[in-house]
Order: C-alpha cells, then structure tokens, then sequence
C-alpha cells in the first residue's frame, strides 16, 4: 500500500509513518514528489496495517497498490522517473542514444567506435566485455580487459559506459568500470543477480527476455526497485515469435503500453528486435515516434569483420544519419535529443 501525505506534512511527520510501517513487518519506501510526499509500504500483507497508518498525523489517505509490481508501478509515482549519468538522460521528455559495438574487439576498435558515436550524438557508449554467446565456442569476449578499454574510452570521449554483467559475483568487478549496467535478455529472471545489481547502486539497464511477458518484465524489474535502487531503464529487444524474416519480432506497443503502466524509462534496441542492419535506422525511427525514452544501437567501424553480431550492425555513416533522423522525428512529437 501507499501513504499519501498531505501537501506540506513535515519531515518529522513523515518519519513517524516510516517508524510505523517498519513497526508492522513492512519495507518502507519515501518517494518525494513536486505536490506530495508518498511513503510505500512493502511486503505482505497485515490486517489492520490501513487503518494503523491512515490515523498517522499528516497522513491524507492510505491507497491499497493493486499491480503486482509495486514499485514499478505508475499507483505509487506519477512522475516519470529520469536516469541521468554523466550527460546520457533517458525519461521525462529526454532521448537518450547508447551506441557502440556488440562486442570490445580492440583497442583501436572502442576508441574508434567511441568517437565515431560521441560525434553523431550518442550520449551512452555500449560494448560487451563479458559476452553470453549460445555456442561456447564463440567469442566470449575480453573480460576485464575489455572493461579497462571501455573505461579509457569513456576518459576520451566523456560518454557514460553500458555494459552487461552477467552473474552476481561480477557486478563489484564490472561496476569498478562501468556506469550503467545492463542485465541481459538471457539474465532478465536470474534474481539473484537482479539483487546485486540493485545493490550496487548504479543505474541498470533491464532488457526483456525473449519469451517473457510484460508482467514478467516488470516484476523482474521489481527486484532491483525492492533493493533501493530506482535508477532502472527496461529495454524492449524483440520477443521470440513464429516470423522468421527478423531475428526477433520488435512490439513497439511495448513502448506506449509501458508508459501507461510504469514510471521507469523504456529503451528500445532495434538492433537485437531486427536483426538486420537494413531494418535498424526504419525501427529506430518507429521506435522514436512511438514515444521511446532512448535506443540502444550496434554501430561497428567494419561490421564485416566484427567478431560478433555484424550484420546487425550499422556503419558510422549509416548510424550517423539514423541520429539525424531520430532527433527530427524527437523534434515533432516533443522530446529532447
């Protein structure tokens, strides 16, 4: 449930709701906002929880939160949330662009990439350095070695790294480099490392797994939320369906759906929704003007040559007129590039 304090209630006032929601078994959460203050109270259910807090003083009402994700949900925040990290903004009326390649290659390859995107208008750098491959015999990536080429990318070019961490006992090593971190699609249920990145305090990049439901989406988002941490983008990369023309089938309903549902930024990546370098700028497009908070982009110097997901890829040239029409179409349905 929630406790809506009157406008004005002070802050010893909204201690002493603090105080007795922890006094009831619950998780307490204070969410402060341009009219009111709301405090969530979180965890089972007690009899007679409502009507302990609604005679609190400075308390306007106690609202039952009916979604199953309660954190994430639009009942308890009605403002849209910002993720701000160095100059990458995503939410509340901001496009954010990541971009960079599939996978850290080189040294020459990220510095390259790096200020090929900061040039066309990213704010976000992107790149793999531990990398989920289906097959174990592909590339895996350069491990903490990429991370240190990601972080002297980021001191050249000022752009914030994303990066994926994929199992708890890597988020202090990857958060040591990075400054948002993505869960992969494949990762979106694994709990325990939705709770340690939650813990870390960084901004996090949730992506949607292939198969999985909004719901589930949002409940796994739920995890990191429930941990303190409301710094979360969830990010549609395409669901797994019967087409076969697309690598995945990109449901950009997804975008305004989410919208109606939850508070937290949605981030679309045309490059895993397609699969197809030729159909990423049209999607990138679509995905603008459907309201979408940011994109994440593959963009490789020779995608030829790239070790992983190259035909997905855009050129520099290709990503450069992308960025171009994006903030045309951002432009027209006023939102800031």
């Amino acid at each position: 449930m929630i406790v809506v304090m009157k406008p004005g209630a002070s802050q010893q006032q909204i201690d002493h709701v603090i105080e007795r929601i922890e006094q009831l078994g619950l998780r307490s959460h204070v969410i402060v906002g341009t009219e009111r203050t709301v405090v969530a109270a979180l965890g089972e259910k007690r009899d007679g929880a409502k009507q302990a807090l609604e005679t609190g003083e400075g308390v306007e009402k106690v609202v039952p939160i009916l979604a199953p994700y309660k954190m994430a949900s639009m009942e308890v925040k009605k403002d849209r949330t910002l993720v701000e990290v160095l100059g990458l903004r995503v939410g509340n009326g901001h496009l954010g662009i990541i971009a960079g390649p599939c996978s850290v290659e080189s040294r020459n390859q990220i510095l390259d990439i790096a200020h090929v995107v900061k040039e066309a208008g990213a704010a976000g750098l992107r790149g793999g350095a531990f990398k989920p491959r289906t097959s174990p015999y592909s590339f895996q990536g350069l491990k903490e070695k990429g991370l240190e080429l990601l972080a002297e990318a980021r001191q050249q070019t000022g752009l914030a790294v994303v990066t994926e961490v994929m199992a708890p006992e890597q988020v202090s090593l990857v958060a040591n480099y990075a400054d948002v971190l993505q869960v992969g699609a494949r990762n979106m249920q694994n709990y325990p490392l939705l709770e340690a990145v939650g813990e870390s305090a960084l901004p996090v990049l949730l992506k949607r797994g292939p198969s999985a439901t909004i719901d589930e989406f949002l409940l796994a988002a739920e995890y990191i939320l429930k941990t303190g941490n409301t710094r979360v983008m969830l990010c549609e990369r395409g669901i797994r369906t019967f087409e076969d023309h697309t690598r995945f089938t990109l449901p950009l309903a997804t975008v305004p759906y989410l919208h109606q549902t939850t508070h937290l930024p949605v981030v679309v990546d045309p490059s895993h929704g397609t699969g197809k370098a030729s159909l990423v700028a049209t999607m990138a497009r679509a995905a603008v003007a459907a309201g979408a908070d940011g994109l994440i982009i593959e963009v490789h110097p020779d995608p030829e040559k790239a070790l992983s997901d190259g035909y997905q890829a855009l050129t520099p040239q290709a990503f450069r007129q992308t960025v171009s029409e994006c903030r045309r179409v951002a432009a027209a349905i006023g939102r800031q590039g």
